[in-house]
């Protein structure tokens, strides 16, 4: 029981208890995904809550970090909204240091030093959520997936959360490199139709998309047409 409660202390056969846990919540969120196309970068997610009185607007799963970078979380929200804070504070400083928006990939190697440091000491837990950072720089779309093990890698298309596993063997069995804007929102819905079954509704998706151009958010009723 050692191994199963000190986030310090590895089990004998290597593993970091607590950080699987916090993997495992993840796993119980509800899904988002993001997929890259040849001029942006799509983000979508399941914002819908179970509470009849609760108002649909105040459900955010989405956040913007600076005009060219957006965030979405599955997991505890409550940490991706510790760490989206972060992440506002860490691009303004870049902005007023250097005169320029901070690059994707800065964001996302910023966030996982966070999330690694939380694997390490004793008397904190690890973040419980998983992160998808896409955006648009110099190096055209970028989209990062980062875990609580403070490890991240980049894809072209990927999903968090609950029925992530299906989704992401969808991904790999329908996506094509030259997307385009419209494609990539056929493809993201496709995919939460396939997650979500006779559940599916577009009242409950949050949809942007990133370009050069900037940050724009697609309104469920636009995507009633796809």
């Amino acid at each position: 029981m050692g191994y199963d409660r000190a986030i310090t202390m590895f089990s004998p056969d290597g593993r970091l208890l607590q950080v699987e846990y916090a993997k495992k919540a993840v796993s119980l969120g509800r899904m988002a995904l993001c997929v890259a196309f040849k001029d942006g970068i799509l983000l979508m997610a399941d914002k819908h809550r179970e509470d009849k009185l609760v108002i649909a607007e105040s459900v955010k799963k989405l956040s913007r970090i600076n005009s060219n970078i957006l965030i979405t979380a599955a997991g505890y929200l409550a940490d991706a909204r510790i760490l989206t804070k972060k992440c506002r504070v860490r691009a303004q400083q870049h902005k007023i240091t250097y005169g320029e928006e901070m690059d994707v990939e800065g964001i996302a190697k910023y966030v996982a030093d966070i999330e690694q440091a939380y694997t390490q000491y004793g008397g904190i837990r690890p973040f419980g959520i998983s992160l998808l950072i896409g955006g648009y720089d110099s190096k055209g779309p970028q989209v990062f997936l980062l875990e609580p093990t403070g490890t991240y890698f980049q894809y072209k298309a990927k999903a968090i959360g609950m029925n992530a596993d299906e989704t992401n063997k969808y991904f790999e069995a329908n996506y094509k490199g030259k997307l385009d804007a419209n494609g990539a929102i056929k493809l993201a819905i496709g995919a939460f139709k396939k997650a979500l079954g006779k559940d599916f509704s577009s009242e409950k998706l949050e949809t942007a998309i990133v370009t050069k151009d900037g940050i724009k958010g697609i309104p469920s009723s636009e995507l009633k047409k796809y």
